[in-house]
């Protein structure tokens, strides 16, 4: 296939994005490692994820997630029409009023959280979640800010300095528990505070940093409540994208809660479960998308709708591509990955085992993760954020009853396969209106590419299982064994979907060649 200088630029952005990243989900492991090997996944452990719930509910409702799928079409579109004076006055606009509304937010929910230790008889871990949660709850302000100054950078194509952001937090975290709560503490709770001060310097560092970034490219911070018709297209937007948003948060944090009610040790084991797949996740499918996604609202904003399409369906096959061998490792070599990352001081052989199955099973979900983020950001490129809410109440529901049902004769597996077939039905929601709408945006295009990335995957799988069962059965399962199976099964399961992909002659393996030889050439 030919490689438009277009379609080469986006390209070239992914990558940026996806290297950028890889420093932030390393730095994100070496956190978590740091964390579960000082306080293992009991009872201060889960209390802390639980209460940073909180905060990150917000970011993502009106950080990462419906004000930005609201902040970027609209600041497109006065990019395209009124250049960058009138974007960053749109900019400061929203800024200003979200400073408003955090403020008052963080007032409100930090006075919820106290009522919790008027409530009597509950186990302990609550009352310390809740304290926790007021501890933590100034990083909503900060993490929402982040996220917006963000969307604009992002806009403006400058994608790497975002990508990194999490990287700030992360440090400062590792810092605090691994460095001061190390040197300083001698109980798991003042550990947890040394983190919580990780967190609050990490967020400072998240909107300082882009900030600076931005301020570069011309911007100017200014306080101004004005209301603009451009900042009313923005509230437009947003409100019926922050009820789907807040829908899907509201799921993930009630699993949470139910995750806490069900053991000490169940949100840390799904958290962990979680973050591993989060780690392709956020290294490659949310690159894609964080660079499509400006692009698509460019596109649609012009009217070009075989270009949105163009973009549409090449994330989708890059990103189911990636996924689904990335799943299939997961799923595959999930102990010695869990053993050789997490394996050190609190965390136990027992816990290694706990997470397995937890992982196996969110990992037959990454790929749709990946495709529901761009269908997603497909719709609001489209200034449409009507319906994946109710594609989202569709989640929502399908979650609620399959947890309740599941969780208590399954334990924690039951809650993750709610969360996975809840996915499939979010996932088949939204590529069936995209078919509707437009044939081109649906399943049909894409349908080969499917098969022969599956036909890939699984080819990969079989014979990665294979040869590791061979090496336990000759080395039996020690950390070094666990690091040999990883060093050498990982290069030959890359090498041999790679090999059967090119003998199915899929299509985007020539755009990336045709990637690499432009930028070599450079």
């Amino acid at each position: 296939m030919v490689l438009s200088i277009p379609m080469a630029r986006l390209f070239r952005n992914i990558v940026v994005v996806s290297a950028s990243t890889i420093g932030s989900r390393i730095t994100g492991l070496v956190r978590d490692m740091v964390v579960f090997s000082l306080l293992g996944t009991g009872a201060m452990n889960s209390a802390f994820i639980t209460a940073f719930t909180l905060p990150n509910l917000f970011r993502r409702l009106l950080g990462e997630g419906a004000l930005t799928s609201a902040v970027i079409p609209v600041f497109s579109d006065e990019l395209e029409k009124g250049g960058r004076p009138g974007a960053f006055a749109l900019l400061n606009q929203v800024l200003s009023w979200l400073a408003l509304v955090l403020t008052a937010l963080v007032l409100l929910l930090g006075g919820v959280c106290s009522l919790v230790h008027f409530i009597p008889n509950l186990e302990e871990r609550w009352y310390t979640g809740a304290d926790l949660a007021i501890v933590l709850m100034p990083y909503m302000l900060l993490i929402c800010q982040a996220a917006i100054i963000a969307a604009a950078l992002n806009a403006l194509e400058y994608f790497a300095l975002t990508a990194l952001s999490q990287v700030w937090l992360n440090l400062a975290m590792i810092l605090g528990i691994g460095g001061f709560g190390w040197l300083f503490a001698d109980t798991a709770e003042s550990r947890v505070g040394w983190l919580c001060a990780g967190v609050l310097v990490g967020g400072i560092l998240q909107v300082v940093v882009p900030g600076w970034g931005l301020k570069r490219a011309g911007w100017h911070i200014r306080f101004t409540l004005h209301r603009s018709e451009r900042l009313r297209q923005v509230i437009t937007l947003f409100l019926p994208g922050v009820a789907g948003a807040a829908i899907i948060q509201v799921n993930n944090t009630v699993s949470r809660l139910l995750a806490f009610g069900l053991n000490e040790q169940a949100v840390s084991i799904l958290y962990l479960a979680n973050r591993l797949i989060e780690l392709p996740l956020g290294i490659f499918a949310t690159a894609i998308t964080t660079v499509l996604f400006p692009a698509m609202a460019r596109a649609a904003s012009r009217g070009d709708k075989a270009g949105f399409a163009t973009q549409f369906q090449q994330g989708t096959r890059l990103i189911i591509a990636i996924t689904t061998p990335a799943a299939v490792g997961l799923a595959v070599l999930g102990e010695p990955i869990i053993a050789l990352l997490f394996k050190y001081g609190a965390f136990k052989s027992a816990d290694v085992t706990a997470t397995l199955a937890p992982l196996a099973i969110f990992a037959l979900a990454l790929p749709l993760y990946g495709y529901a983020t761009l269908a997603t950001r497909g719709f609001h490129a489209l200034k449409d954020t009507r319906y994946p809410v109710r594609v989202a109440v569709s989640n929502f529901t399908v979650n609620l009853i399959l947890s309740i049902a599941l969780m208590y004769p399954m334990g924690m597996n039951g809650l993750a396969w709610a969360n996975t077939i809840a996915n499939v039905v979010q996932c088949a929601l939204l590529g069936r209106e995209l078919g509707m709408r437009d044939p081109a945006l649906g399943f049909a295009p894409i349908t080969k590419a499917i098969y022969q990335i599956l036909i890939a995957a699984a080819s990969m799988g079989t014979v990665v299982y294979a040869a590791q069962w061979l090496m336990i059965t000759l080395f039996g399962t020690s950390r070094l064994v666990c690091a040999v199976e990883l060093i050498v099964l990982i290069p030959l399961g890359v090498g041999l979907y790679y090999l059967v992909l090119r003998w199915l002659r899929f299509s985007e393996l020539d755009a990336l060649h045709q990637l690499v030889r432009k930028i070599t050439r450079r």
